[in-house]
């Protein structure tokens, strides 16, 4: 059923010796291969009474025999607008935007496609496509979509205000003998921070409550929660802001270099034990590695964390990607990667670029907060640098929308178009523990 009149249903593809074997019935339009490799294409069907600002719930169940990657060879996408039958799917002026139908696994052999959309401004008419592709056996049988007006869900519309807190560098002078004095170095910070911008989140550089002091980490961690965080506590509590401290902490007989996420009521939220412990020291420390890259749910956003040698490891930011975040945290002390490879000096574009090709391709919002302050930064999915310290600011601020509406050219959803083009299957590579990418090549 669906609250819009169905104007027309007729079989797509882009080219003759491409299209599926295609078959209507009352119920259900088949689409089958055709046994060739060249094989795409699908039905598509038109409705008209779209009413621009409204929301809508669509869904659609697809049975589907002999395919070897489902979710690789059937797609489900909707178009506002009018999308003739041989079109791309973005190259035509009658489409204002499309966006994927999400694919769900249901019982036995088939895929629920859905989305709750709100219809943009410029039509009143929408376009279903749905597609078979890639392979030259199996078959699938695709229902009726089924149509409704929703509530309009507001995820991420709501702006969320950031600050980085790092202290300027010419502030901290000389070497920290105690907790206390780094204590007594961000507290201060945070709390002009939260008066001055009124912020809902704030992120501390890496080990904030233990950096710069000597002696061995094993000795200087200390429990989350515990004393040591406790005035960190406070001021997430007394302002009602998020923060996210950085720390070794101590669980047991266990010692992680930790980023711990203080809510706004004060209690710990989540922890972040990092992954990639650096080489040339860190390593050999006894600290021990985490294992995985939660997210975790928030009042503002979805949050994961990375902690400074992460960085250097591409699955680390996609990990929180793949696993739902719009924040990605990074208290980081330095990026081996962003000295310059021929006089060894700190470039501070390098840093830029890198930290922004992790925001977009993974299309979350970046916040950067660097130890000795320059390169902290706040960066949106899009890549654009909202926030950056050159080292003279106590903090940088930024505001982020999360659902900001951006569309390339091709007037599909960004983020959409980002994990819905991911092809899993030929990825065996990123897990095997053995591959040590170009040192395979070496001679031993």
């Amino acid at each position: 059923m669906s609250v819009l009149t169905l104007e027309s249903v007729a079989p797509w593809a882009p080219h003759p010796s491409a299209a599926p074997l295609t078959e209507r019935s009352e119920d259900v339009l088949a689409v089958a291969a055709n046994g060739t490799r060249t094989c795409i294409g699908g039905w598509q069907l038109t409705y008209s009474g779209v009413e621009v600002g409204k929301t809508y719930g669509i869904r659609v169940d697809t049975g589907f025999t002999d395919l070897d990657r489902v979710h690789d060879m059937l797609r489900c996408e909707v178009y506002w607008g009018t999308l003739p039958v041989d079109e791309p799917r973005g190259g035509h002026k009658e489409v204002i935007t499309w966006d994927y139908l999400v694919p769900e696994s249901v019982e036995g052999n088939t895929i629920r496609f859905g989305r709750v959309l709100t219809a943009p401004e410029g039509t009143d008419r929408l376009t279903i496509r749905y597609t078979f592709r890639w392979s030259v056996k199996g078959a699938s049988d695709w229902r009726f979509p089924e149509i409704d007006v929703t509530e309009r869900i507001e995820v991420g519309s709501e702006p969320v205000k950031i600050c980085v807190v790092t202290g300027r560098r010419e502030d901290r002078k000389g070497r920290y003998e105690t907790i206390q004095e780094n204590i007594d170095f961000y507290v201060p910070l945070c709390k002009q921070a939260c008066e001055e911008m009124k912020p809902d989140l704030i992120v501390l550089p890496e080990i904030a409550v233990q950096w710069g002091i000597r002696g061995s980490q094993l000795d200087l961690a200390v429990p989350a929660p515990g004393p040591e965080t406790a005035p960190f506590e406070d001021v997430a509590r007394n302002y009602g802001v998020h923060l996210l401290l950085g720390m070794l902490e101590r669980d047991g007989d266990a010692v992680h270099n930790s980023a711990v996420l203080i809510g706004p009521d004060g209690a710990i939220e989540g922890k972040y034990r990092k992954v990639h412990l650096a080489v040339g020291g860190e390593m050999e420390t006894g600290i021990l590695p985490g294992d995985d890259f939660p997210v975790f749910d928030t009042a503002i956003g979805r949050i994961g964390c990375n902690i400074c040698m992460d960085s250097s490891a591409a699955e680390s930011s996609r990990m929180i990607g793949l696993n739902g975040a719009d924040f990605l945290l990074l208290p980081i002390m330095g990026d081996h990667r962003a000295w310059h490879p021929e006089n060894h000096v700190w470039d501070p574009e390098r840093f830029k670029g890198i930290m922004m090709t992790r925001a977009v391709d993974n299309q979350l919002c970046m916040v950067v907060a660097v130890n000795r302050v320059q390169g902290s930064c706040i960066i949106d999915r899009t890549g654009h640098v909202l926030a950056w310290n050159d080292g003279d600011q106590p903090y940088v601020s930024a505001t982020v929308i999360l659902s900001d509406g951006f569309r390339p050219s091709n007037k599909g959803c960004y983020r959409s178009t980002n994990w819905m083009q991911r092809r899993p299957h030929a990825y065996g590579a990123f897990v095997e523990p053995e591959n040590v990418g170009g040192l395979l090549a070496q001679e031993y």
